[in-house]
């Protein structure tokens, strides 16, 4: 896959995660993005790891998406773990 397919798929990965784990994140559409792309690789990486599947093929395929949309909820569980002291109150 080309990287406008990846950030396309981050773009999204990242925004369904976003919707599963409703509340306030510091950062906007080009932190979503950022925790969408690396969550898909990151799903890639562990199902390849613990299932032994190669999780990433292809833009349509499902294992993609679910590996995309895993792997951006585990990154930002812990974006707003590592975040939570830093933010500022009015």
């Amino acid at each position: 896959m080309g990287i406008i397919a990846w950030i396309l798929i981050g773009l999204l990965a990242g925004i369904i995660a976003k919707l599963l784990l409703p509340g306030k994140d510091p950062g906007g559409i080009i932190v979503t993005t950022l925790i969408g792309i690396a969550g898909g690789l990151l799903g890639g990486w562990l199902g390849k790891v613990i299932f032994g599947v190669d999780s990433i093929d292809g833009f349509f395929d499902l294992s993609t998406w679910i590996a995309a949309i895993v792997g951006s909820l585990i990154l930002l569980i812990l974006y707003r773990l590592l975040t939570r002291g830093k933010r500022h109150r009015s």
